[in-house]
């Protein structure tokens, strides 16, 4: 890339972190390293974002809008409720396909798992990719469970849960399909229930 052509630095430091930190993790990376990858000084993170914390949590929206936009185009493109239901599995393979690299497993989880006693700035950002599944998947149980809609999405968000974390297993070897697939197992049994 020439210089006429390179990203902006805080572009620069919100790939970098993106690369970085939900693979190595978080607190396990230095700051110098995130500064030696996106090519920037010190001064240019903290005029930018303020903090480590102030970035992580940046890096952490990016990917909440990215995920929600490629969830909301799988849920369009679904021809019927089941489909749209289990769109958050189909919408997870294309995620990991798209332009994110794939990590070894959820940024979202890594943060929770890496932060239990967040910033606030990261809390809130943890928080909404929480309340987006959780209400979404709740809203998308109801034509197919009626009033047992809420034992549905609780049910999808496990399967969808325990796909994430096989894939930091390493085992099964689809754990998207496994998951899919029990969700579809469980909306089917409410269905019928």
């Amino acid at each position: 890339m020439t210089t006429a052509q390179r990203l902006p630095a805080r572009d620069r430091l919100l790939q970098a972190a993106d690369r970085v930190l939900f693979d190595r993790g978080i607190r396990a990376t230095p700051v110098d390293e995130l500064l030696r990858e996106a090519e920037v000084s010190a001064a240019t993170l903290y005029a930018h974002f303020g903090s480590k914390d102030a970035l992580v949590a940046e890096a952490l929206r990016n990917r909440l809008a990215d995920w929600r936009a490629v969830w909301d185009q799988h849920i369009v493109a679904a021809g019927d409720d089941m489909a749209r239901l289990l769109a958050v599995f189909d919408a997870l393979a294309a995620y990991r396909g798209g332009r994110h690299r794939p990590a070894r497993w959820c940024a979202f989880l890594a943060a929770a798992t890496e932060l239990p006693d967040a910033p606030d700035e990261i809390s809130e950002v943890l928080g909404a990719d929480t309340a987006l599944l959780a209400e979404r998947l709740l809203q998308l149980s109801r034509p197919l469970a009626g009033a047992r809609a809420q034992d549905l999405a609780d049910e999808v968000l496990v399967a969808y849960s325990g796909a994430l974390a096989a894939l930091l297993r390493g085992s099964p070897r689809d754990p998207i399909q496994v998951g899919r697939r029990l969700a579809r197992t469980a909306a089917e049994a409410h269905s019928r229930g």
